[in-house]
């Protein structure tokens, strides 16, 4: 292969790179991490390495190129392609499709099924996904005695997390339980006795699940024999999204390529969000430390964003604590400046985004180029409603429509049972969810609730479920009161999420996310709601709810709503950010520096997803959750990430339209100066 020609200015393996790409994509064989700033072209960046490193010689059987999806690997090794056939013909393709791509799981099971003997592992092994983890903690769950008493031990999805956590992160059970699931601290001793029996039977029926596949292949690198030879095997790796890989994954790479020749990490330290997966930024921020002969070299040149909302962007992403320096420069210089528009609280702000969207529409942007991004799924409740009632269509990512997840019809099912006792799906629904109940015990209760013409007092007639009790017990006593009907709807709600909350937290895993979606429905039934209304309201189709809750026709242009985590490698020509504001982004839940560090990357990454358009919403007044005194409204001061050199990039107006310079006083508060003192004197002890 010709070893000359790669400064050639036709060269087509390097063709249209600009000199930082050019330079990465030409790097020796020295460790190197590519600090790719958001839409710089890490994808062409990296896929004209490959081609390179082929070009200039090396096997491409000896290529690892690792991904975190299998499109991303696709698309890459396309690229390739591409850039080889220009240069050599058919045998560049033959080579690009010889490299070992493909995500991390997937080429560990490959290479575990190559070298499977080296561990005295069947080759035929069979992989568990997630719902097979699940189904087998459940059975190994069942050769425990549990004991009696106390808190619930939690069920198969969060010991599924939590052992997961644990192999990702490096952490131990009780590490993973002390900063994320404090609550089952009590269970740690139970839970190491089950996650050994978990081992065991998998042991036993030849069996890996997700993790066990990065493991083993960290053991096989690490294996004094196996190990160099494996490593002679792919002298060169390269790592994409590495700002986003985790302890495990740092740990096998290390024991790839341990001094880091031959080693290639592309990544953005400002766009690592994912620290909820067990991911960690300290992995990009650290690779000179773990690879002390490494070259960073920056991309910086952005192809997306104007130069109007990078300016805004830079300045956000300056104020961060640590990170790579790099300053992101625009191709694209004309476009208006990003607003900051302050409305009075978020039914406003439903009301002008949706507007917006539609003024945008009707002004040639279609509505699939717009796009409005939250911190969490729960935050686009109001504009979900709203958008149904102005019948805009719009696709949801990051969750499902508020409405349709399971927990908030869980929460919906006990206001329908206590309006409507002849509900018999809404009884189903309830009955299910408390402990001990199965179907036949089920089955017999709405029975005699029937007979009984929905007499709740006619349930004492039933035994408690062994291992449920208390929560039958529980349940026995609220159906009445609902029923009744005397308390204001808030006060009802809150009444079945005191129920229903401990039921939530050993079921699934991000409890605390979902208890905040419960809040959002006491705050939605607001203050004199009728429950009957409230009920109907949600049930009853405004304007094309029930083409909405179908999902959008093929043909049909839809606005995307998405939560900031699942917007990540996406652009669109107008951008909307709701709830920019203390509690919102940042998130409440962010209570230490490197959770804050976080929130700021992940209000980066927003940002840069527009192209053209960028509109930050500021809801002056949010619903409050107040330790220690009552819930109610509150003013909700600007996100801190919009610095006033941010701020100086931005126009700010009010949702109304006129340029907002102050604002509004803070609405009259709903605690008392009386509740404030008794909580001071609680606080005290």
């Amino acid at each position: 292969m010709p070893q000359n020609d790669a400064d050639a200015p036709d060269d087509p393996v390097l063709a249209g790179l600009n000199p930082q790409q050019r330079a990465a994509a030409s790097h020796g064989d020295g460790p190197l991490l590519i600090v790719a700033g958001a839409g710089t072209g890490k994808t062409t960046t990296l896929a004209a390495r490959v081609a390179h490193l082929i070009r200039e010689g090396a096997d491409p059987s000896g290529i690892l190129l690792l991904t975190f999806t299998r499109r991303a690997a696709t698309e890459m090794l396309d690229r390739v392609a591409r850039r080889l056939r220009g240069a050599l013909g058919e045998a560049g393709e033959r080579a690009a499709r010889q490299v070992w791509g493909g995500t991390f799981h997937g080429v560990a099971a490959r290479i575990l099924r190559v070298y499977h003997a080296a561990l005295g592992l069947p080759r035929d092994f069979s992989i568990l996904d997630r719902g097979d983890t699940e189904d087998l903690l459940d059975l190994c769950r069942g050769r425990l005695e549990l004991p009696s008493g106390g808190a619930r031990f939690p069920k198969k999805a969060v010991c599924a997390a939590i052992v997961s956590r644990a192999a990702n992160s490096g952490e131990t059970v009780a590490e993973v339980l002390e900063t994320r699931y404090p609550h089952l601290l009590q269970h740690e001793p139970t839970l190491r006795r089950l996650f050994d029996l978990y081992d065991e039977a998998k042991g036993e029926q030849n069996l890996l699940d997700f993790d066990d596949l990065l493991l083993f292949w960290e053991a096989l690198a690490a294996d004094p024999e196996a190990g160099p030879a494996l490593r002679s095997r792919f002298p060169r790796v390269l790592v994409d999204e590495y700002q986003d890989t985790n302890v495990l994954q740092a740990r096998l790479l290390k024991n790839l390529a341990p001094d880091g020749r031959g080693l290639t990490a592309v990544g953005d330290d400002a766009q690592a969000i994912y620290s909820f997966r067990a991911a960690t930024v300290r992995n990009i921020l650290d690779f000179a430390e773990h690879y002390p002969a490494a070259t960073v070299l920056p991309l910086e040149t952005n192809y997306r964003s104007t130069a109007a909302i990078l300016t805004v962007a830079n300045a956000v992403i300056a104020a961060a604590a640590e990170r790579h320096e790099k300053t992101l420069t625009a191709t694209r210089q004309i476009g208006p400046p990003p607003l900051v528009v302050r409305c009075k609280d978020e039914a406003e702000q439903a009301r002008f985004v949706t507007d917006r969207l539609l003024e945008l529409r009707d002004s040639g942007l279609e509505l699939d180029k717009q796009a409005v991004l939250f911190r969490a799924s729960h935050h686009s409740l109001a504009l979900e409603l709203e958008l149904q009632k102005r019948d805009v269509p719009f696709k949801k990512f990051g969750g499902l429509r508020f409405l349709e997840t399971a927990h908030v019809k869980d929460l919906l099912a006990f206001l329908r049972l206590a309006e409507n006792p002849r509900d018999e799906i809404s009884t189903l629904r309830c009955l299910l969810l408390l402990p001990g109940v199965g179907r036949s015990r089920a089955a017999k209760a709405v029975a005699l609730l029937r007979e009984s013409n929905g007499d709740f007092g006619s349930w004492k007639e039933l035994a408690a479920p062994g291992g449920g009790v208390a929560e039958w017990k529980a349940f026995l006593d609220l159906m009445p009161l609902l029923a009744a009907n005397r308390e204001d709807l808030s006060s009802q709600i809150r009444r079945v999420r005191r129920l229903y909350r401990p039921l939530m937290e050993a079921t699934y895993d991000n409890a605390a996310e979902r208890n905040r979606d419960l809040e959002q429905i006491e705050l939605l039934a607001g203050r004199g709601r009728d429950r009957a209304s409230f009920l109907a309201d949600l049930t009853l189709d405004p304007p094309s709810s029930a083409a909405a809750s179908a999902g959008p026709r093929e043909d049909e242009e839809t606005v995307t709503l998405s939560t900031m985590h699942s917007a990540k490698g996406l652009e669109f020509e107008a951008v909307f950010v709701l709830n920019a504001c203390q509690g919102g982004i940042p998130s409440e839940q962010a209570e230490d520096d490197a959770a804050l560090e976080e929130e700021r990357r992940l209000f980066y990454v927003a940002l840069t997803r527009a192209r053209t358009h960028l509109t930050i919403c500021h809801p002056l007044t949010r619903h409050l959750k107040r330790h220690g005194l009552r819930d109610g409204y509150g003013f909700s001061e600007l996100t801190p990430f919009l610095t006033p050199e941010a701020l100086a990039g931005c126009e700010t107006l009010a949702a109304s339209g006129e340029a907002a310079d102050e604002a509004p006083p803070a609405p009259a508060a709903t605690v008392s100066a009386a509740d404030v003192r008794a909580a001071i004197r609680a606080r005290r002890g």
